[in-house]
């Protein structure tokens, strides 16, 4: 894979930039001119060990806060993101060898750093102006014959049915369309696509045009199941994901593992085309609205009220 490498200099008035350099500057201070006090505010215990720990984080944090207010660059707010997930190593043990006084306060401390760490992450891919080409590849094989598939999957509009990503397809022309999806971090793309193949019974293929959100190109080659038993579907991705290979490690770690996504919608296109209707099962991953859109019990169709919900 390549990797774009422009400047990653976010502007000097962004407002979260400089809100995260004061935060910065607001938790390095105290962590290094009153460490004990510090400390015990987290219900911990001011061993020597962890006033070396929080110095070295107050230092951090103070040098995070003097490049994101002075000489504002995304390798700042990675080194944010990578000081938030050692916290969170520490803290995490800490609670686990907790000898209870306090626990309360680490916990809070712990739920904190979790909500700074996704502002965080938020703040330092959609600043990084570097992007990673990605290609993603998913197979499965329906009970119906590839002229049925074509057919079911060349209604664009429906794709959202069981694409758990995609808010909105809408038609625009004979060949082209407008597609509205979710991203990582609760971000939402939008971009204009052409159809550039339509083969019925075999393959559709398209790719966004100029001024998308996300540069993206995709098929979907349909072929005959062996021994005469339904269709095979391949689906290929291609897009450029922001943050480059930072930002994709951050979204995984976040629970946002594209490979993952792309799976999950074509079972779920399966389920469709050979019910009629998503089947739920427990323990499969949320769809939209918040990963809540599929909630998964022990296999069974949606009933009438919660297929208009999820519609709806």
């Amino acid at each position: 894979m390549k990797t774009d490498t422009r400047s990653t200099s976010p502007p000097r008035d962004d407002p979260l930039v400089r809100g995260l350099g004061w935060a910065s500057a607001l938790l390095g201070v105290p962590q290094v001119v009153a460490l004990a006090g510090f400390v015990r505010a987290l219900g911990l215990d001011a061993t020597s060990r962890r006033r070396s720990a929080t110095t070295a984080v107050g230092v951090r944090e103070l040098a995070a806060a003097a490049g994101l207010l002075c000489r504002p660059h995304s390798a700042w707010l990675w080194a944010r993101v990578g000081g938030d997930l050692m916290d969170l190593t520490m803290l995490t043990r800490a609670l686990r060898n907790h000898r209870g006084s306090g626990f309360g306060r680490t916990a809070a401390a712990t739920a904190a750093v979790t909500a700074i760490t996704a502002t965080d992450v938020y703040a330092a891919v959609t600043r990084t102006r570097r992007s990673t080409p990605v290609e993603l590849t998913a197979a499965t094989t329906v009970t119906r014959s590839p002229e049925e598939v074509h057919g079911l999957w060349s209604d664009l509009e429906r794709l959202p049915d069981f694409m758990a990503h995609l808010d909105e397809v809408r038609v625009t022309g004979p060949r082209t369309s407008h597609w509205r999806a979710s991203a990582p971090f609760g971000k939402t793309v939008e971009w204009d696509a052409e159809t550039t193949e339509d083969v019925v019974g075999r393959l559709i293929a398209w790719h966004s045009v100029d001024g998308a959100d996300i540069d993206n190109s995709g098929e979907v080659r349909f072929a005959p199941a062996p021994g005469g038993q339904g269709t095979e579907i391949k689906v290929t991705l291609r897009y450029d994901l922001p943050g480059g290979a930072l930002g994709k490690a951050a979204a995984r770690y976040f629970g946002e593992e594209p490979h993952q996504q792309l799976d999950d919608d074509l079972r779920r296109f399966k389920q469709i085309v050979e019910t009629g209707e998503v089947v739920r099962s427990e323990g499969a991953p949320g769809g939209k609205r918040a990963r809540g859109e599929f909630p998964q019990r022990p296999a069974r169709p949606l009933t009438e009220d919660e297929l208009k919900e999820v519609l709806t």
